[in-house]
């Protein structure tokens, strides 16, 4: 049984504003599921329907065509189990700002009916840094911190399935490298783990398989060690203060003084070359590497859409 099963899932949202206005249809149809133990990735620009994908499994939204079943509990009709298997850290931070911390984790405790649960609230305390705050109120905690407190109100009732949206959007390194090593040792133990992040090389990292959305629909749906194998591509990565020739500008990923350019094999890479010579651009830390996830994900979003949506394979034997 799949840990999460999103089956022909569609989202349509009525027409807004003027008259004669299109509806806006979020989800196209999508079908995948995730299997027990996996690290999964959900991944996709701005506006690709991730957030509404996630809301629908939450039991935040209504989807308008399909089912979504955690552990075999359908979201909407068999919703009190669903959300007994499923643990949600949100985008956005939301807090009690009249409790401390511990005050916040016992009662998201009672919510789940655990009226016993301080040994597992203190390892959450010490396994995300929190320790030193449980005597704290919510309100005089930093944003990470406040970030944190949402992990563990997601873990306080030890579900099975750990939804991570956006979890470290704006956070220090620190609280990076806290929340992975303690999400990874659980996923080690047995839970499920489905992330959505605009860290691509968190995802490289740490997803086994991942779907990546475009305007509604599946677009990629595989391991993440295919999806890097099958990127053909080497990259010329190399710093300059020059302007490029239009021609590769055209090409290039450019972020300050750093170029990326994609070369498909050693006679483009000399292509490449040849015309920054010629264009007389001074580079300094010129290197050759593989693609990575980033160059993978802009390939596909910038490919031409499809036709018919990948096969909706599920994961198999993890590796």
């Amino acid at each position: 049984m799949p840990a999460i099963s999103f089956q022909s899932v569609s989202k349509v949202y009525p027409a807004a504003g003027k008259s004669g206005a299109a509806p806006l249809k979020a989800l196209d149809n999508v079908s995948f599921d995730i299997e027990e133990g996996e690290f999964f990735g959900l991944l996709g620009p701005n506006g690709a329907g991730k957030t509404t994908l996630i809301s629908i499994l939450a039991g935040l939204a209504r989807a308008t065509a399909g089912t979504v079943k955690v552990h075999g509990y359908d979201v909407q009709q068999d919703f009190m189990q669903a959300r007994r298997h499923l643990g949600i850290v949100p985008q956005e931070l939301v807090f009690d700002p009249f409790f401390t911390v511990r005050e916040a984790l016992r009662f998201q405790s009672g919510y789940f009916g655990l009226h016993r649960n301080d040994d597992w609230i203190d390892e959450l305390l010490s396994g995300l840094g929190l320790a030193d705050k449980a005597r704290a109120n919510m309100r005089q905690l930093s944003g990470g911190m406040k970030r944190r407190v949402l992990v563990a109100q997601a873990l306080v009732h030890k579900p099975p399935v750990i939804v991570l949206d956006e979890p470290t959007a704006g956070v220090d390194v620190e609280l990076r490298q806290t929340l992975w090593q303690f999400v990874a040792a659980l996923n080690r133990k047995g839970h499920t783990v489905l992330l959505t992040t605009h860290y691509l090389e968190e995802a490289e990292a740490l997803c086994q398989r991942l779907a990546m959305l475009k305007k509604g629909q599946v677009i990629a749906l595989e391991r993440t060690s295919t999806l890097l194998n099958n990127a053909t591509a080497n990259v010329l990565y190399f710093k300059t203060d020059n302007a490029l020739p239009p021609e590769l500008a055209a090409q290039a990923r450019t972020t300050g003084r750093i170029v990326e350019l994609p070369a498909s094999g050693p006679a483009e890479i000399e292509a490449h070359l040849a015309a920054l010579r010629q264009a007389g651009v001074a580079v300094e830390d010129l290197e050759i590497r593989k693609a990575d996830l980033e160059d993978v994900f802009i390939q596909l979003m910038n490919a031409p859409a499809i036709a018919t949506p990948p096969p909706t394979t599920t994961a198999g034997v993890l590796s």
